[in-house]
């Protein structure tokens, strides 16, 4: 085996690796933005009736579960393709 075979296979490597921390980067984007958008109006719901500030925690937990789900379907995706 020539040097630059190796050198060839070793970049290919590098550049693969790469491209799928970019694609779980820009696949976290998503629920990072609707986690910030769910937390944001179960501050607002609170804020304007404090008396159901347990079912406004309650189900804002549920949606920030929902949404980091779609995180973990990403990295996921990630390691398969």
């Amino acid at each position: 085996m020539s040097l630059s075979y190796l050198a060839q296979e070793v970049t290919s490597e590098v550049t693969g690796g790469g491209f799928g921390a970019i694609g779980y980067g820009l696949a976290a984007i998503g629920p990072g933005i609707g986690v910030g958008i769910v937390v944001g109006k179960a501050i607002e719901g609170i804020a304007r009736q404090p008396e159901l500030s347990g079912q406004i925690r309650t189900n804002m937990f549920l949606g920030i579960a929902f949404t980091e789900a779609l995180a973990l379907i990403g990295l996921v995706a990630g390691f398969i393709f």
